[in-house]
């Protein structure tokens, strides 16, 4: 940040007492921090009930209290916390085997208690409990979900992360014929509610009155400091933001858009050619900070005859002194409208222009090209697109750096490189030209025999 804007963030925010901002970074950051990872396979407590405060992440509900199914011998057990087995007064050996890998995750001798596996992802295990009074096995079962319940928790209200994420779901149920539901933001509720057979769609309010019915939970999230692995069996930051839940749910990684609900008017919603831009963010590392860019390509794209649709749900967003307005020579669709509604655009739009956020996941998800803009993130971040707008030669991808985390309450996040010449470089020397070659390309595919549209 340069003098003159201390400056002025210094009086924007005199409080009398200092310049402290005192908000708490959103659910989904205090998820990501992994809080409860331990080096431990499996732990043991002597009651069910300090499972729900050490489920307590900040943004997944906790499981329920008490395991949700029944075995021989008052034992009890489920997979909606990692494994878990809940053991009588007795005196019992447990173990639990990874079937696939023949890997004993835990083996120890103990009395009445509550078991927990320390990982919480995937894992087909083999929960087994023998007596030591009597040398037998009591207990056996390898799991096994098919026809049974099963919930996977989706966080936090960010559009992009449930799009990315929705597809791996799906296939986890096609993959074990179970009977799934999924739990997310309201809104993304009602964007996949009813599109797959044997898949469920509600809210976090609403799984927490089915949860004591669940066979097995699983948490899909963006773990910062899982150094243990317990939550994630790769770091998100190696495998992309869509692909760590293939490797949470143990499912085939091929990115597949998931299908969404149709705005019930099928009609364009205007005649002429026209494509979508979405320039906001939620960051300002996310944005493109180049400040003559969004101007020359959409005066480009009027050239190319097409009109520029701007859907952003804000059209002003920032953070004290640093504000973004939606560029100038665009429509302004921008308003708090069903996303089903936004994907209707983007399905007739001859393609879409975004950054690494929610609005470019729904257009992927609409089947419509999208020319994708981030130097903040690798493009092994995203979804797969052609046109993807990278500068490989300045500073970049610091999103999958583990050395800086982060900062989910720091809207000028730059680790690298803040308070200097270099401030976002990674977008702000992306240039128009390189933004409009993509275009053009876009353009040409579209004119043979045809009118671009979608």
């Amino acid at each position: 940040m340069s003098d003159i804007n201390s400056i002025i963030d210094s009086i924007l925010n005199f409080s009398g007492t200092g310049n402290t901002d005192t908000r708490s970074p959103p659910a989904g950051a205090s998820a990501a921090s992994g809080d409860d990872t331990t080096p431990q396979t499996a732990v043991s407590s002597p009651s069910a009930s300090s499972v729900a405060t050490t489920a307590d992440t900040g943004a997944f509900p906790a499981p329920s209290l008490f395991a949700t199914q029944s075995g021989d011998f008052g034992i009890g057990y489920d997979f909606n916390y990692g494994a878990r087995i809940t053991l009588p007064e007795g005196r019992w050996h447990v173990s639990l085997t990874d079937l696939d890998r023949n890997v004993c995750l835990y083996a120890s001798e103990t009395g009445a208690c509550t078991v927990l596996g320390a990982k919480k992802y995937y894992i087909r295990t083999r929960l087994e409990v023998r007596s030591l009074d009597t040398d037998t096995v009591h207990f056996i079962h390898d799991y096994d979900c098919r026809d049974r319940n099963v919930a996977i928790l989706l966080p936090g209200g960010t559009l992009g992360d449930a799009i990315g994420w929705f597809s791996y779901a799906v296939k986890f149920q096609q993959k074990h014929q179970c009977h799934l539901t999924v739990a997310m933001n309201p809104d993304a509720c009602k964007l996949f509610a009813g599109q797959y057979p044997g898949v469920r769609c509600c809210t976090f309010a609403e799984y927490e009155e089915i949860k004591h019915l669940s066979y097995a939970t699983y948490h899909i999230g963006l773990f910062f400091q899982d150094e243990s692995h317990d939550w994630q069996p790769s770091d998100f930051r190696l495998v992309g933001l869509h692909r760590t839940a293939a490797c949470i749910l143990d499912v085939d990684a091929t990115e597949v858009p998931p299908r969404m609900v149709s705005w019930p008017e099928e009609k364009r919603p205007i005649e002429g050619p026209y494509v979508v831009i979405a320039t906001q963010a939620s960051s300002q590392c996310k944005y493109w900070n180049n400040p003559y860019g969004w101007s020359n390509v959409i005066r480009h794209l009027n050239t190319l005859g097409y009109e520029v649709v701007c859907i952003d749900k804000s059209p002003v967003a920032g953070h004290r002194n640093h504000w973004n307005f939606i560029p100038h020579g665009t429509r302004d669709e921008t308003g708090d409208r069903p996303l089903s509604e936004r994907a209707h655009w983007l399905r007739h739009a001859a393609f879409f222009i975004g950054l690494s956020s929610g609005l470019s996941w729904l257009a992927w998800a609409a089947r419509t090209p999208v020319v994708l803009i981030s130097g903040f993130t690798h493009p092994s971040n995203e979804f797969e697109t052609p046109y993807r707008v990278f500068n490989p030669h300045v500073c970049n991808s610091c999103w999958h750096d583990v050395r800086t985390p982060f900062e989910h309450g720091n809207m000028l996040f730059c680790p690298r490189h803040a308070n200097t010449s270099r401030h976002f470089e990674c977008t702000r020397l992306i240039t128009a030209e390189h933004v409009i070659s993509y275009c053009n390309a876009l353009h040409q595919e579209l004119q043979p025999g045809s009118s671009p549209e979608g």
